[in-house]
């Protein structure tokens, strides 16, 4: 019997992208996952989509949220709903592979680890490729992650029964980031499928499309999260800058 995946999906004002993020979770090989959505007090028609597709498959679960609380919060209301062994995260705007769940369940057994990740593909806002694959290094230890974030969320999976559930605080600032660290730490090192699983969305008004924003969350990554002074914090975001901008660009192919 296969084990259980809980597909993590916080959602606000994604009427564009839904349909599209759901039917790349029905059309999974693996077929046994359940898919929680959050949504975080849409006003558009995203709700009224997810409901449609729910009705007609009982693993399509949603939440509402009465009040707009941010990304980080819809995350972890998800989280305390799974009752999968595996955790998977999907945002409403990004899309899988048909044969995601399935190589890399095989892949966390076959490697006998709790926690993996791929590479994956980047797509515009209308869902046309960029000729842009995001690759990582095959053995990623805790120390290449601590300056760069080498994982894409939408291709992470761990094991409950390894680490628990890791819930983090709600802030929107770089929770990603911050989980796959918290696993790091824990594991040391661990190894993605070498190949495209997924497709990133990359959007004109996401926080990662804004280099500003994306500096001061990381830059709080630092202070915040490790609690590191605020002297420190800057070198350690110089090193992170000199990462992303010499090192990083390494990993990202044209297919």
């Amino acid at each position: 019997m296969s084990e259980l995946v809980s597909i993590i999906t916080p959602t606000f004002n994604a009427e564009k992208y839904i349909r599209a993020t759901l039917q790349s979770v029905l059309n999974q090989s693996y077929q046994n996952w359940e898919m929680i959505l959050v949504d975080d007090a849409s006003t558009d028609l995203t709700v009224s989509i997810i409901e449609e597709f729910a009705q007609k498959d009982t693993r399509i679960k949603l939440f509402k949220l009465a009040e707009n609380s941010g990304n980080g919060f819809a995350r972890n209301v998800a989280l305390e709903k799974a009752v999968g062994k595996y955790i998977a995260y999907l945002d409403a705007d990004d899309l899988w592979f048909p044969l995601k769940l399935e190589k890399q369940i095989q892949f966390l057994k076959a490697n006998n680890l709790p926690f993996t990740f791929s590479f994956y593909d980047c797509i515009d806002e209308e869902g046309n490729p960029l000729n842009r694959r995001v690759q990582a290094p095959l053995n990623l230890t805790y120390n290449q992650l601590f300056f760069c974030n080498y994982v894409g969320n939408l291709t992470a999976i761990y094991d409950v029964d390894y680490f628990g559930k890791i819930a983090l605080e709600a802030s929107q600032k770089r929770q990603d980031w911050r989980l796959w660290l918290t696993i790091l730490k824990q594991i040391k090192t661990t190894k993605p499928v070498s190949e495209p699983l997924a497709f990133y969305r990359i959007r004109k008004d996401s926080i990662s499309s804004s280099k500003f924003k994306l500096i001061k969350h990381n830059f709080g990554v630092y202070r915040e999260f490790h609690s590191y002074n605020f002297v420190f914090s800057v070198l350690l975001m110089i090193r992170f800058l000199f990462t992303q901008l010499i090192i990083k660009p390494h990993y990202i192919k044209k297919p």
